[in-house]
Formats: structure tokens, sequence, C-alpha cells
């Protein structure tokens, strides 16, 4: 059985990202496109499409190509779509990384991307050109900020007009960001110009409330930031207020000063929303809906916020190899502690993991989601790509949900392994190989726990080779992976359970840390 929107379905228009992002912004060109939440400095929409122009010109004549691959490491910078789109215009491709990642991590994505050209900012320059080094890749390196010793973004900018470029949106790619998919080692995903304009064309379709400004807030590396909030809010002609990470009061004010209908959040901010004190010490006159996704948000807490900040919570699901959104609630569909239902040209179906077959409303099973915002596969990864997205173009999520008679998906468990930290992706197999390296432990398993602040956090079930304690675990993978990676709770025990074939029967120790804490 299929699920199919309720929406009528979309026509995806037959034209490149930047055509649909920047298709009417010539008739607001004063209007202020990107603003520092922090300073108030603003670059207008006739601004940015300049500095857009100049900055293609000057990536072509530095010899970059359409298909070349630029990284794009930043915080969240009123620059950071003056760089995203210089690119794109030239048919190349936009790598996209968190930039809490390790120089390690980076370098990964560098090698196996073949990136030419990275741009960051003078806080990263160092992490930067570590990774560049541990890449062993050559790899020029610009600054987005004036930075002493380094190239600038601006120093790259060439008044003159980028070469004419032939896109083909169904098969080019545009953007790179890096997932772990169901499991395993991050992958970079292939988006094409088509998935991202079919993305936004289906938010358009069915988004009916106004957006004169939006909260930045939210990573513009991570899908999330970069289509819902970036790319639709430009197409919109709306203000993006930046703020390069997430401080509350700051966010408060900037939720406070800025015309801001809708918040695009995560469920973390939302937990402090509910129970910080300093949200009595400000208003929010605009705001009316706040937009929660990259993780489930249940009822209790939201019914929670919309009393105490008189407000309406929408979620939505979605995830990376999705572009991302695959649900949406519409303004004034909300049903507490769902993640909506279809957004327009997408079919869904749930899937019994143990029998392979379709199972009815009301019953959990995994969700299958197919439409034009599915990924063209993982780069360099076939095998991957095609345990992902099946021979009929279904995208295996890995998430298992419920959904009713009316087509509301509820997200209750994974049946993909990773680990969902305030939202980001964390793969216990990526953690697992790190901690072998240590001599002391001799087998691991990493899980994740419930916590109150970031919705989960990964645990390591270790058995140790030599005596060893839990800080020493901890701080032994601190300086090797990002924090939201790092693990938070350690267990020893004299064996990790696994199948016949050696896997790591994950579901078993999960099972025995519920058990243990119910």
């Amino acid at each position: 059985m299929a699920y199919r929107s309720p929406y009528p379905d979309i026509t995806v228009p037959d034209i490149n990202l930047t055509e649909q992002v920047f298709g009417n912004a010539s008739n607001w060109p004063d209007a202020v496109a990107m603003a520092d939440g922090l300073t108030g400095r603003t670059i207008t929409y006739g601004s940015l499409l300049e500095q857009i122009r100049r900055t293609a010109a000057g990536l072509a004549a530095r010899g970059i190509k359409k298909g070349d691959i630029v990284s794009l490491w930043s915080p969240n910078v009123p620059e950071w779509p003056v760089v995203f789109f210089g690119v794109i215009r030239l048919g190349a491709i936009v790598h996209t990384s968190n930039p809490v990642s390790t120089p390690d991590e980076l370098a990964y994505q560098l090698k196996d991307g073949g990136v030419k050209i990275l741009f960051t900012v003078g806080a990263l320059a160092d992490k930067a050109a570590q990774a560049i080094a541990e890449s062993k890749c050559s790899i020029e390196l610009f600054t987005i900020d004036e930075t002493p010793g380094l190239p600038s973004l601006a120093s790259l900018a060439i008044d003159a007009d980028p070469p004419a470029v032939t896109i083909d949106p169904a098969n080019d790619l545009c953007v790179l960001p890096y997932s772990s998919g169901t499991t395993g080692m991050p992958k970079g995903v292939m988006l094409t110009h088509r998935n991202l304009v079919a993305q936004l064309n289906q938010i358009d379709s069915i988004e009916n409330v106004a957006t004169p400004a939006l909260l930045g807030v939210l990573p513009f590396f991570h899908i999330y930031g970069m289509v819902i909030l970036v790319m639709h809010g430009l197409m919109r002609g709306s203000t993006i207020v930046t703020m390069p990470k997430f401080e509350f009061e700051p966010f408060l004010k900037v939720l406070q000063d800025w015309p801001i209908v809708t918040a695009h959040i995560v469920p973390p901010i939302v937990v402090g929303l509910g129970k910080h004190p300093a949200v009595d010490n400000y208003k929010f006159p605009h705001l009316k809906f706040l937009f929660s996704g990259a993780a489930p948000l249940g009822p209790e807490l939201t019914d929670a916020v919309e009393k105490r900040l008189n407000v309406k919570i929408r979620q939505g699901y979605g995830m990376t190899e999705a572009s991302p959104a695959t649900h949406y609630t519409v303004a004034g569909t909300e049903r507490s502690g769902t993640a909506g239902r279809l957004m327009p040209s997408l079919e869904m179906r749930m899937i019994s993991p143990e029998t392979g077959e379709d199972v009815p409303s009301g019953t959990p099973g995994e969700v299958w989601v197919r439409g034009p915002n599915v990924m063209k596969g993982y780069l360099n990864n076939p095998d991957a790509t095609a345990k992902t997205v099946d021979a009929d173009g279904w995208l295996h999520t890995g998430d298992i949900g419920i959904a009713d008679d009316e087509g509301y998906l509820t997200v209750v468990d994974r049946l993909k392994e990773l680990i969902k930290v305030k939202g980001f992706q964390v793969a216990p197999a990526e953690l697992e190989s790190v901690l072998l390296k240590h001599p002391k432990i001799a087998d691991v398993a990493v899980i994740p726990v419930p916590d109150e602040h970031s919705g989960e956090v990964p645990k390591a079930i270790v058995v140790m080779r030599e005596t060893l304690t839990a800080d020493e675990v901890i701080e032994f993978l601190k300086p090797k992976v990002a924090h939201y990676k790092c693990v938070k709770h350690v267990a020893f025990v004299d064996a990790i359970p696994k199948s016949p074939s050696g896997k790591i029967l994950r579901r078993l120790l999960v099972d025995k840390e519920r058990a243990a804490r119910s």
C-alpha cells in the first residue's frame, strides 16, 4: 500500500538552482537579503547578486569549472551564500561540512570528494590548513573574512561576467553534503539541481505563512538550514538573520527584534524555550510558529512550549538524501507529536523490517519514500547507493514510523544505527573504529542513550584488553572527533554480542540499556 501526498503534484521546472532561487530577486534589489544577528551588518539582494557574479568570475579565473568541487567549511555568516552560489553559477559543486569537525574528519571528506578549493573563516584557518595537509591533496585555501597571510574572498572577486555554462538540472550535481545514511562512515550525498529545485517548489506550494525574516541559527552546512532557510528564504525575498553559533540569550534577542513569524529550530532549542527562565525576559511580537525538524519532538514538550509562548509548533521529517524534507506540517494542520504529511509529488510505503511487506496504517514500519527530491546516489559508493535507493526508486530511510489513516507520520524508532545528537548524525561504526585504536581496548560497540538536552548521546560498551577507566575512554576520543560525537557514558563488559558473520548485534545492547533504565 503506497501513501500519496494529499497535496497536488508540482511541475518541476527545467531550470538550474541559481535560476530557481534568484529568478525574482531583481524585483527587490534594495531589500536586505542577509543580516548579521550580532552586529547588524547587512547585504542587500542587489549587492548579494553582484558579489556572487564577481566571485564566480574569480573562481573561473582560478580554474574552477563545471563539475569541480569546492568546499565551504564555515559557520553561518552573511557571505555564506556568496560563496555557495558563486560556485553553483559555474556548474561546479559545493561540498559542505560541519565547522566543528576535526581536521581528520574534514581531511577524509576533502580527499573523498577531490576538492579543489576550500573556503573557511580566519578562526578555522589553522585547522583547515591541517586538514588539507592530512588529505595530501592540492587544495587552495581562502578565507571568507580578511585573515593575515591568506587570500580572502574579496581578493578572489573579479569585476567580470563569469563564463556561460550549460547545466543539465536532472543530472548535474550542485551540492555534496556528507551523511552517514542508514549506517557506516559518512558518504557524499549527490544532490542534483533538479533535486533541490523540486524541493523548493514542494515547500513553496504548501507553505502558506509569510516569511519577512528567517532566523539563521540552524547551521547552513546542514541540509535543513541550507535548503529550508537559505535557499527557500532567498527565493522568497526574506531577510536571513545569521548567528554563527547558538547562544541562548542572543538567540532570544534576535527572535524579539526581527519580524520572524516562523522560527526554524531543532528539539534541544525547544527544550530551552520550554524550561529556561530567560525566556520570560523577552517578548516575541511577531512569532506565530516554531518549525522543528532533524529529530522527533514529543507531544508533552510541544504542548508545554505552545502554551508558554502562545505559538503553534509544526514539525517536518526528512533526511539529507531527500534534499531534505519528505513530510511537512502545513500551518493549520498541526497534530501534536507528528511530523506532518507527505509533501507534494511524494509517495510513501511503510514496510515491515521482518517480512518486507507493507504494514497497515497504525502499525510500525520502516519509512520508504519516492519522489523528485531523492538523491542521485552516494559519491564513489554504488553499493551503499543500491542499499539505500532500490531499483524502483524507493529511498529506504532506516526510520521506523507509524502512519495514521490520513497519512500523518509519527517517527518512533530507528532501524538504522545512527545516533541523533541535537539533530546531527553520529555513526556508531565511525566511533568504534577510532576507539579500537586504543591499545587497552579489545572490542567496543557504541549505542545511543537518552539525554534531556541533546535527545541522544553516544555510550561506549567496552571490552578491555588491559585495565582502563571510563575517563580514559572519553578523553581518548575527544581530540579525534567533533564534540557532538564524543562518548558521554562508558560501560565495561566481557564480550560484545555479534552475529555469526561478526556483525555487532547493537539492538540487543540497546534493548538491555532500555530495560536497565525502565
